[in-house]
């Protein structure tokens, strides 16, 4: 009896899906097991200091700039995200040349390599604007470099909320105003959210833009003009130096761990913010 080449078809492709999600598991699971080895050992009271020395290579001031870093990047790049993917997909023409100029440059801008990114915030926002290697011009850069990012996704959620909730809505009286913020954006909240973590994980990784903008010195900042590094351009330092390469293997396991802790968190708001609308 011959099977169906539809039904072998779709067998090979649910065993490379597996496969896929297997290959991505196991490696996840092999890089925290490797990182333990050689990272747990040194993991030590001296790593979490509050002020940072050559002897204890803390690394509480760059988790400390790190969060206040995401939290700063956030503010600026979501909002401006989207609202600017709300104008396209609710009040802009669809199909409309400026959509589609929108959309291709949104496009290139997130495929541009981070660099790119470092040396426009050295000279706009730390040269012309004034602000110096500070936390504010490395977070005006982040917030630049995950705004293609956020708008893409967030126009990509709202595409796929179905027509007829807004044709409900209209039907029963309410304004296009209304209609975005209590029906369409709760019904797109997963897709938004989605594209905050994709952002909260290209910020926490980022190290070569911020080197060229908030700079290297590892202290704890008590003004956003103040200079400071982050937990990746923290184990970016010290890895450099050769001198403490058990430091860098427990400060990647840390960096790992509060990438995990991050999603997590935002995991959780997500469901808790789904479930209530």
């Amino acid at each position: 009896m011959k099977r169906n080449p539809t039904y072998c078809g779709s067998r090979a492709l649910r065993a490379l899906v597996w496969f896929a999600a297997a290959s991505t598991v196991a490696i996840l699971l092999v890089m925290i097991l490797d990182l333990t080895i050689k990272g747990l050992p040194y993991v030590k009271g001296s790593l979490f200091a509050w002020t940072y020395t050559s002897e204890n290579v803390s690394l509480v001031p760059a988790a400390v700039n790190t969060l206040v870093m995401t939290l700063v990047a956030l503010l600026v790049a979501v909002p401006a995200g989207v609202f600017a993917a709300v104008y396209l997909v609710e009040y802009a023409k669809r199909g409309s040349r400026f959509v589609n100029a929108v959309r291709l440059a949104a496009e290139t801008l997130a495929g541009i390599p981070s660099i790119v990114y470092g040396l426009f915030g050295a000279i706009f926002f730390v040269r012309h604007l004034g602000c110096g290697k500070s936390l504010l011009a490395g977070s005006l850069t982040l917030a630049v470099m995950i705004l293609p990012l956020i708008l893409r996704t967030s126009e990509e959620a709202l595409q796929s909320v179905p027509d007829i909730y807004r044709e409900g809505s209209f039907g029963l009286g309410a304004g296009r105003v209304r209609t975005v913020f209590r029906i369409v954006l709760p019904a797109a909240a997963p897709g938004l959210f989605a594209g905050v973590l994709l952002g909260i994980g290209r910020i926490v990784g980022e190290s070569a833009a911020l080197v060229f903008t908030s700079g290297t010195v590892a202290q704890v900042v008590t003004s956003l003009l103040d200079s400071g590094r982050t937990l990746s351009v923290h184990l970016y330092a010290i890895s450099g130096e050769g001198l403490y390469i058990g430091e860098t293997y427990a400060t990647s396991l840390v960096l790992l761990l509060f990438v995990i802790a991050l999603n997590a968190l935002a995991g959780f708001i997500q469901r808790r913010f789904v479930r209530k609308i």
